[in-house]
């Protein structure tokens, strides 16, 4: 079987985000075919067509990691019953200029986990909607809104609730399965 090169995005900056750690033991629970490598935003300045002639190079680095991944994992808290505002300043400057959006027939997958008991339900709905138009196959289910509770998961990325444990381990699986489903109709080079 094919082993996958998985670019990852954590929607907060933060550094001790819990998003992060959601990310952190994704990595863990992920088939042994899924390499995983975090794609970083940090450095990107606010996007403007002004700068398509000439991109700065934090983002042509982070225009070519995304297509350089053969699936990207949104792992994204809700801000204000949204994404972050530099999660979709990096959409942004990932799709720009107009023909050259590097999400466009790139396998997809959203989660997210936040304190509050719908998980991150209405901040993904917003980022699958922008990814749909970026024409990004997205896995659909299973939907994932984890509430974080203190002490879930650790800093190393380890869960401390074996259903929750498992049904992270199934989502990993199940987007392996759906990478190799998106890659076998729209291959990488064609």
């Amino acid at each position: 079987m094919t082993t996958y090169n998985v670019g990852y995005i954590v929607g907060s900056l933060a550094k001790g985000s819990i998003n992060r750690k959601l990310a952190k033991a994704l990595i863990k629970l992920a088939p042994e075919k899924l390499k995983l490598h975090e794609i970083s935003y940090a450095d990107l300045p606010i996007y403007s067509y002004d700068h398509d002639g000439d991109f700065p190079a934090a983002a042509t680095a982070f225009k070519a990691a995304i297509k350089g991944s053969d699936a990207i994992l949104f792992v994204t808290p809700e801000y204000n019953r949204s994404i972050p505002g530099g999660l979709k300043n990096a959409i942004d400057w990932a799709s720009r200029p107009y023909g050259t959006n590097s999400f466009a027939r790139k396998a997809t997958a959203v989660i997210g986990t936040s304190p509050g008991a719908i998980g991150t339900a209405v901040g993904q709905q917003h980022l699958r909607s922008i990814l749909s138009f970026l024409q990004a196959p997205q896995m659909n289910a299973p939907e994932a809104y984890i509430q974080f509770t203190p002490g879930l998961i650790d800093d190393d990325g380890n869960v401390s609730v074996p259903s929750t444990e498992d049904f992270l381990r199934a989502y990993m699986e199940e987007f392996h399965q759906f990478m190799a489903r998106v890659l076998t109709v729209l291959p990488r080079d064609a």
